[in-house]
């Protein structure tokens, strides 16, 4: 595990006991490179991620899917399947966010998933199918970090529930996507705050910070 998940107050019946790496690997998740996934705030409209020094790490959401959902089962698969690709890109980011500084901490050190909000597009009043389309993330995120309704759960349970997470999901909204997801996780204070005296709280980075890490 990851050196501040070890020294964190997870209590030890609670604990992973699996490399969040291996699941990644045997998912075919493809984390990118430093080059891709790097960036700076030149230009930037907004930021993708946001340090707390409590360890909460807020994630802006990405829309992404063929269009409108509806209550139909073939469609609803399309938009789950839009929904994982998110939550694989999430990951992805998660992960340059955290290891990005050097600050010695990556994806072994979430302790635990918050919040997941899944935002569908669907302008029937009648569609009720928006938490179905947001299952594609929450069991993708749970496949990763650990849940009953992951990949590597048996009969309903998990070695680890750290992917689980409290959810909303809504339909009636517009756009040219099927869904847009946003999540918060829980990392060690103790990695937040090294992250944040190192390179700032704002991912993507300010010029300065980008400078200082790549500097090394």
């Amino acid at each position: 595990m990851g050196k501040y998940y070890d020294n964190s107050i997870i209590p030890d019946f609670l604990r992973r006991n699996f490399n969040v790496y291996d699941r990644i690997n045997k998912l075919s998740i493809d984390l990118g490179s430093f080059e891709d996934n790097v960036k700076t705030l030149k230009d930037s409209e907004i930021c993708t991620e946001i340090f707390h020094e409590s360890g909460l790490v807020y994630l802006s959401g990405h829309g992404y899917g063929p269009g409108q959902m509806y209550d139909d089962k073939s469609r609803i698969t399309e938009g789950q399947k839009a929904a994982e690709w998110i939550a694989n890109s999430m990951i992805r980011r998660l992960h340059w966010a955290i290891t990005c500084g050097g600050e010695g901490g990556d994806l072994n050190d979430v302790l635990y998933t918050v919040k997941a909000i899944g935002m569908v597009v669907s302008t029937d009043v009648a569609f009720d199918g928006a938490p179905s389309v947001m299952n594609g993330f929450s069991r993708r995120w749970q496949s990763v970090f650990g849940g009953g309704k992951g990949e590597f759960s048996k009969n309903g349970l998990d070695t680890s529930f750290s992917g689980v997470h409290a959810r909303s999901a809504i339909g009636g909204f517009t756009g040219r996507f099927s869904i847009e997801p946003e999540i918060i996780v829980a990392i060690p204070p103790d990695l937040s705050k090294e992250i944040i005296k190192n390179r700032g709280w704002i991912l993507p980075l300010t010029p300065e910070a980008y400078k200082k890490i790549t500097n090394k």
